[in-house]
């Protein structure tokens, strides 16, 4: 879908980037931006900001940044246009049926959640009829009651190969669409068939209540036990929690992530409705985002067995110095016959009850004591060399907490697992702190003193070939976003003249959109995240317009001149020399 500039500008001029970023995130003026907690990424210091003056924002920390409609993409999941209705809706604007061109992939979207809707209903039907008897009586061998299914929406899938394709496609739905969905397979002869069959259907909602997709599980010992929906244009599973549309609205104070779809089920069955699932073992940095929308404190309860531990230690590094408050439910082993057994929460809610359940709840240790758990478990303590070693391993990690308080405390605790004096501890942090001190500022020093390293794109997609003509290009687009009356009536340099493709492409579409305030919005839909995010990146760095017709001059030799190296002409070696350090004193703004 695209929109004219016209209205885009109106639509940009009526939603400030502050009043709409302040919304979601607490800003704080500072030196002439504000700042706030990054939305995008976990973080305890301020590195997200935004310029009301160039209209955009940019994080420090994870480097994502845009205009006005990339915030609301990125925090509302939204596709451009979406974006820009939701904004349109929220300014009071009406988008003109004359900006609603090419429409397929918008159409696309609404027709699969649609059908994805449809399907869940079909599923609902079937599980309450003579053949959804088999699913009935495998809920309640589960302990599932009614009303927590009707909740979940669960639904039955029929013991037939074609059902639900002969069901859609009686309702209009084409095989294209159901396959879009993934809802059908298609076979090496042609044919298509229902990828879930005999299954318990669990629908996947999102935090705003559409149906994406599905998880499913065998009700008998087939293969594979479960199944879920592969990635389709409406769900992506790092940017989807299941139950998290129920568990935002809880009043607990905390949101307890587990590892399965049933395990959230059970959770909610015994009062802990606070409850979702990462849609596997591995939590995303798309998830934590969507999670600090609704809480602050996270508590971690995945499986006890090897899986789950590993998957445990991801989730602890990808919260690491987060704002979240984040506890580790620690689930116990159940004795069979003698022997232990691992035990995930469905297990445990049904072996020892909700009461149980809240005691472990209420007394989850945190992250950092169940990292310091799991690596004293790996070492004998009783032997001389085993404190050695468990000292070498706990050491980096505690040197990393950014507490001083933090340190100590848990130094303390590390000691006397250990055996050893609190004093020698604290040594030993306090050296691997220095050393990663030392480690931290050999790499700013290497970043400062290596021009090519500083200007390379945090993104390594969109790394450049040629640093010293990407770095006058970058110029040029600054000073194109800056004054665009600074340039005549025609472009100064044709596309073959950039050395980096992506700066090529932007300086042309700022050299369509010029004159207008809001251009680069009006860029959105022509550069995915990353590029605009690389793009803010290059608006954020500081140009001075008291000699911009000089910086012009030299930043467009600069590029005429490394593109004539690029085609093998020959080069004034006196010319490269002066215009090498032109580029060492560069243009900065004050």
């Amino acid at each position: 879908m695209q929109f004219s500039q016209n209205f885009l500008d109106e639509l940009t001029a009526r939603c400030d980037i502050a009043d709409v970023v302040g919304s979601y995130v607490n800003l704080t003026p500072k030196g002439g931006n504000q700042f706030g907690l990054c939305p995008f990424h976990n973080e305890k210091t301020p590195s997200f900001s935004v310029n009301t003056g160039k209209q955009i924002y940019y994080c420090f920390g994870c480097h994502k940044g845009g205009g006005v409609i990339n915030f609301i993409m990125e925090v509302e999941n939204l596709s451009f246009p979406e974006a820009v209705e939701f904004l349109a809706k929220r300014a009071g604007m009406e988008v003109p049926q004359s900006d609603r061109r090419d429409e397929s992939a918008e159409r696309q979207r609404k027709r699969l959640l649609q059908l994805n809707k449809e399907t869940a209903r079909w599923y609902y039907e079937v599980l309450q009829s003579e053949e959804g008897k088999a699913v009935r009586d495998y809920l309640e061998k589960r302990r599932i009651s009614r009303k927590v299914a009707v909740n979940f929406g669960m639904g039955a899938a029929p013991n037939g190969w074609d059902r639900l394709l002969q069901e859609m496609t009686h309702r209009g739905y084409s095989k294209q669409e159901l396959l879009a969905a993934g809802l059908i397979v298609a076979n090496k002869s042609g044919g298509f068939y229902d990828k879930f069959r005999n299954r318990l259907m669990l629908p996947v909602l999102d935090h705003r209540g559409e149906v994406v997709g599905f998880g499913s599980r065998v009700i008998d010992n087939s293969e594979p036990k479960y199944m879920n929906t592969t990635e389709t244009p409406v769900y992506h599973k790092r940017q989807v929690l299941y139950g998290l549309h129920l568990a935002k609205k809880t009043k607990r104070p905390n949101i307890i992530v587990c590892e399965g779809n049933l395990d959230v089920v059970t959770l909610h069955q015994a009062g802990f409705d606070n409850a979702v699932a990462s849609m596997g073992t591995a939590l995303t940095v798309e998830q934590t985002r969507l999670l600090s929308r609704f809480t602050k404190e996270l508590v971690l309860c995945y499986d006890n067995d090897g899986a789950g531990q590993q998957a445990t230690e991801r989730a602890l590094q990808l919260l690491n110095n987060s704002e979240f408050t984040v506890k580790v439910l620690k689930l116990p082993n159940r004795m069979v016959d003698g022997q232990p057994k691992k035990q995930d929460a469905d297990d445990f809610i049904k072996n020892h009850g909700a009461a149980a359940f809240e005691n472990l709840l209420s007394g989850s240790g945190s992250g950092i004591e169940f990292r310091m758990a799991q690596i004293a478990s790996q070492f004998d303590l009783t032997d001389d060399r085993g404190k050695v070693e468990y000292t070498a391993a706990i050491t980096p990690v505690l040197a990393a907490l950014h507490g001083a308080v933090e340190r100590d405390v848990y130094a303390v605790r590390a000691a006397e697992a250990a055996g050893i004096s609190p004093e020698a501890m604290k040594a030993e942090v306090a050296r691997a702190r220095k050393k990663l001190g030392y480690q931290q500022k050999k790499q700013r020093e290497r970043r400062e003193l290596n021009p090519t390293l500083s200007v390379q794109p945090t993104q390594q997609g969109l790394r450049y070939s040629n640093p010293r003509s990407a770095m006058a290009e970058e110029g040029l687009i600054r000073l194109l976003h800056l004054d665009a009356t600074l340039f005549g009536d025609r472009p100064p340099l044709i596309k073959e003249d950039f050395s980096n493709e992506l700066l090529g492409r932007i300086f042309f579409l700022l050299w369509d959109n010029r004159g207008s305030h809001h251009a680069l919005n009006a860029l959105v839909g022509h550069l995915s995240g990353d590029e605009m995010s690389h793009l803010t990146a290059i608006l954020q760095k500081p140009e001075s317009t008291a000699n911009a017709q000089k910086a012009l001059a030299d930043y467009i030799a600069i590029i005429k001149h490394e593109a004539k190296k690029r085609t093998g002409n020959a080069v004034d070696p006196l010319v490269e020399a002066m215009e090498r350090n032109k580029a060492k004193k560069g243009y900065g703004g004050k």
